[in-house]
């Protein structure tokens, strides 16, 4: 992960310099800021070199949720939410503003860089390939999706839950595979974090979107329909 620069956010210097120290270790650049406002102006200043951001949810000034509807309004960068609610309805309303993961406090700092190595390595991928899905069409180089020959907006677990239903194509996957298979890490959330990202996605896609279809009492199912 030589030369990838994280943005750590949040207002904590004792929690900064932890993660910080963890992040150097394993040879990334770090930047820093304290609250929300300091936050959108070093990524605006850095903005090309930012690779990924780490961002506190409570934080003095600006909010991390306000801090990533700014950055989501521009830009696909990775975000990870550091928060130390921890509850059900939090995660849910991250996912639902393009969170790409989230981690409750307190977390192990060696957990929370392997999580930002598998989404690192899993958004700079080297295959060179891209596939039709009876009109939708996903770049796994560009990790883009277009439907009809234009390019829909996805947030990281949008794109990679989607690209596992087609990659299994045909198959009913239960909630459970979906789970270990897409979010990783032995998730613990509930099951309904699936089912609202795939209404999402539904909608993104359009007429398109009847392609994921419901099995009930098992999870979902892509298939291409005439």
């Amino acid at each position: 992960m030589n030369n990838v620069t994280v943005l750590v956010v949040d207002d904590e210097s004792r929690m900064r310099k932890l993660i910080k120290d963890f992040l150097v270790q394993k040879e990334f650049c770090v930047l820093e800021a304290e609250d929300g406002e300091r936050a959108l102006e070093v990524y605006q200043e850095n903005q090309k070199e930012i690779g990924l951001i780490l961002l506190d949810v409570m934080m003095p000034k600006l909010d991390g949720w306000s801090v990533l509807r700014q950055i989501r309004q521009e830009s696909k960068v990775p975000i990870i939410m550091l928060t130390a609610r921890g509850e059900e309805q939090d995660e849910l309303f991250g996912f639902e503003l393009g969170v790409d993961e989230y981690i409750s406090k307190p977390f192990s700092p060696k957990i929370l860089v392997a999580r930002v190595e598998a989404i690192l390595n899993r958004t700079r991928g080297s295959k060179n390939e891209v596939k039709d899905y009876g009109g939708i069409e996903i770049d796994i180089d560009g990790r883009t999706v277009k439907v009809d020959g234009k390019e829909v907006e996805m947030s990281l677990r949008e794109y990679e839950l989607l690209k596992y239903l087609m990659d299994n194509q045909g198959i009913a996957l239960s909630r459970d595979k979906i789970l270990n298979n897409v979010w990783n890490y032995d998730y613990y959330g509930d099951s309904r974090t699936i089912d609202s990202h795939i209404k999402k996605i539904r909608h993104k896609l359009g007429k398109r979107g009847k392609y994921i279809e419901t099995m009930r009492g098992v999870g979902y199912k892509f298939e291409v329909k005439k």
